[in-house]
């Protein structure tokens, strides 16, 4: 019978934490810059800040939402003015990974014009998520 009960309290656990992990997944959550390493420059991430807002995304090579994140944010910049994205492979920059906490891919970091980190998200967001966390990081300039 106590082998039952702990089946049954594992599984419940491992549901538990499945719905919070999907329930977080691609939410962008508010954050103030806390430090230095919460600023990027054109240097840290490769290429030029956007005139409004840059959407830098963590990637990997075998991380298939990547490549859908990696669709969804190059549209999204194409079709907003001032806004730039870029791509950077987490494998290949572990000490950005490292100094930002990145955990997982993907992971994008909306950039306000000066480079300050206004919010991030880990997994694949949707479209108006990233809209709406744009709208944050340019409204704060």
């Amino acid at each position: 019978m106590a082998g039952i009960e702990a089946l049954l309290a594992a599984l419940v656990l491992t549901g538990v934490a499945a719905w919070a992990v999907k329930a977080k997944n691609g939410r962008f959550a508010d954050q103030a810059p806390r430090s230095d390493a919460e600023v990027l420059t054109a240097a840290d991430i490769g290429a030029e800040l956007g005139e409004r807002a840059t959407l830098v995304q963590f990637s990997s090579a075998f991380c298939s939402p990547c490549r859908a994140t990696r669709v969804l944010l190059n549209d999204i910049a194409a079709k907003v003015d001032g806004v730039t994205t870029v791509d950077i492979d987490a494998e290949e920059h572990l000490d950005m990974v490292r100094r930002l906490g990145i955990l997982r891919t993907p992971t994008v970091l909306v950039l306000d014009a000066e480079g300050a980190v206004s919010t991030r998200a880990s997994g694949l967001p949707r479209r108006e998520q990233v809209l709406a966390a744009l709208g944050q990081a340019v409204s704060e300039r």
